[in-house]
Parts: C-alpha cells; sequence; structure tokens
C-alpha cells in the first residue's frame, strides 16, 4: 500500500489530509474497488499519527460511501456502483438533462468539462 503523504506544516487537520487523499485516488482509479485497505492501527503507526486520527477519516469515508468495512476482510474501496448518493445524483442529472432537451452527448460533455 502506497503512503499517504501529510504535511504537518498544513492548517488542514491530518484527518481531513488523509480523508481528501483516500477519496481522490479511489475516484480517479488510483485505488480501484476492492482494495484494502491498512487497518486502523497500522495506517496510524505508518503515519505517525494517534489511531483515534485515523479511525476518523475512515469513519467519514464510510459515511461518504467511498470506502466499506468489511468485518475480517478489512477495509475496502467502494464500488462507486455502490454509492447510492452517486447514483441518485446521476439519475437527478440524467432526468435534468433530459428535461432540458439535451442529448446523451451533450450531456456527458457537460460532465467532462465539469470533471
Amino acid at each position: 500500500m502506497e503512503v499517504f503523504p501529510l504535511d504537518a506544516t498544513s492548517d488542514v487537520p491530518p484527518y481531513e489530509q488523509l480523508r481528501v487523499q483516500i477519496a481522490s485516488r479511489a475516484a480517479s482509479g488510483e485505488l480501484p474497488a476492492g482494495t484494502r485497505l491498512p487497518t486502523v492501527r497500522a495506517l496510524a503507526a505508518d503515519l505517525h499519527l494517534a489511531a483515534n486520527t485515523v479511525a476518523k477519516a475512515y469513519r467519514a469515508l464510510e459515511s461518504d460511501g467511498v470506502i466499506t468495512t468489511e468485518g475480517r476482510r478489512g477495509t475496502l474501496i467502494a464500488s462507486v456502483a455502490d454509492s447510492t448518493e452517486a447514483r441518485d445524483a446521476t439519475a437527478a442529472y440524467a432526468a435534468l438533462a433530459r428535461r432540458h432537451g439535451l442529448t446523451r452527448e451533450e450531456a456527458l460533455n457537460l460532465v467532462d468539462r465539469s470533471w
């Protein structure tokens, strides 16, 4: 597992830096769905953080649907297809685009420009 570099001089709290890095890597595909993350204790030791700091980041990521915790299987990057929020937002955008008369290609071009 790649280490997640944290900036000790940043005004952004360490748990938020970690949360953003994991979420960004999951969204980009660098951490594909099913990738197992280190345990809270292991990652805390690697990053020289308190276990509660890593646990806070993991809780936020789980709440956002980025990761899932599966007992003995560990903590895994969730599939985007498993994210209710992403599915709902996608359906809402598709409905809005249709109501405004956009073609599928036009709607996807707007997504690409926004990305």
